[in-house]
């Protein structure tokens, strides 16, 4: 299961996708004339493509690293979330606030920034579409009001934010110096479409789902490929059960404490499949037992950042690298703290 540095080897895929990001990434923006020379427009936008589909992929990777370092030790935890920044297009650090305490703790409420009833639109093409732009302002103010606090409260975290921070925006800005139009292709769109793509997962992972409900709280897409390639991610039921558990084991959790219980148009197997007849045909918004969706009344943003207890030691997880410090402080095992999540 583990080897003398990651705690599973499974991550070895992680690595294979993220050394794919860096060398597609970086070999074409050191070589983007050569290949408009050679392959034309159409040349560029397959390779644009393929850029933006790796950056995405370490978007999920930084999903999983958040709630699970995959290394025993805490400094190259942190030295990977350096790596993971630069692959994503922005800090891994400030993942945390906005996914695993906004959303895991307060799902599809008031304090959840990236709750689906936030889009409206009739067409539900509409709504996945623009999910994440209409959601964005409020994870960026409750990044800040997060930031603010930990510089307060937990100083190491918001260390290693701000330095994933300086280390991300200075390379970025660094390769238009290179070559400005292979930056925007190679490097900048590829990262817009990764946080797109990450943060619109939510609209089809929750929505029309009960909340309240004890298995049918999320949708589950069992596909081999989709699962290969986003690292079992499509088994989000069994992630907001046990947000901790490593990647590789959500399948065979979700075998024996999901599937069993959850009901069948939760179970997935094709997510191709789910957003053609959820967004183009029929297209209709629907719970998920098949039942017309209605919205709730419209509701404001509540904050949740100052409700926050650090030192709880329900939150011992929940803060990507310096999970470790917190596991320190409380002195205890990582499974009596998995229980307690």
């Amino acid at each position: 299961m583990s080897s003398k540095i990651l705690k599973y080897k499974a991550d070895y895929r992680t690595f294979a996708f993220v050394a794919i990001y860096y060398l597609s990434a970086y070999l074409c923006l050191l070589n983007t004339q050569a290949i408009y020379t050679h392959g034309g427009v159409l040349g560029i936008f397959f390779l644009c493509a393929f850029v933006c589909v790796m950056s995405f992929i370490c978007a999920v990777a930084v999903h999983n690293t958040i709630h699970c370092p995959i290394f025993y030790d805490k400094t190259h935890n942190k030295l990977f979330q350096y790596v993971l920044s630069l692959a994503y297009g922005y800090s891994v650090s400030s993942y945390v606030p906005g996914h695993n305490f906004s959303h895991h703790k307060e799902v599809q409420t008031a304090k959840d920034g990236m709750r689906t009833t936030k889009l409206r639109f009739k067409w539900n093409f509409l709504n996945q579409l623009l999910f994440f732009f209409f959601v964005t302002s409020a994870i960026l103010t409750a990044e800040k009001r997060w930031t603010q606090k930990m510089k307060n409260v937990k100083k190491e975290w918001y260390n290693q934010w701000l330095t994933e921070m300086i280390l991300v925006h200075g390379v970025k800005i660094g390769t238009l110096f290179i070559d400005p139009i292979g930056s925007i292709l190679f490097i900048w769109i590829p990262h817009v479409y990764a946080a797109w793509g990450i943060v619109s997962t939510n609209m089809w992972q929750h929505d029309g789902c009960d909340v309240d409900h004890k298995y049918n709280h999320s949708r589950t897409f069992t596909g081999p490929l989709l699962n290969f390639l986003t690292m079992n991610n499509g088994y989000h039921g069994a992630h907001h059960d046990r947000p901790s558990l490593h990647w590789s084991l959500l399948p065979a959790y979700h075998e024996e404490n999901i599937a069993p219980y959850i009901h069948p148009n939760l179970n997935q197997k094709s997510l191709f499949i789910y957003l053609w007849k959820a967004n183009i045909y029929p297209g209709k918004r629907l719970n998920y037992d098949g039942t017309p969706f209605i919205l709730p009344p419209e509701v404001d943003d509540i904050d949740w950042v100052a409700d926050v207890m650090v030192s709880d030691k329900k939150h011992a997880f929940d803060f990507g690298a310096e999970s470790a410090t917190v596991n320190q402080i409380l002195n205890t095992t990582d499974q009596t703290l998995q229980d307690a999540s």
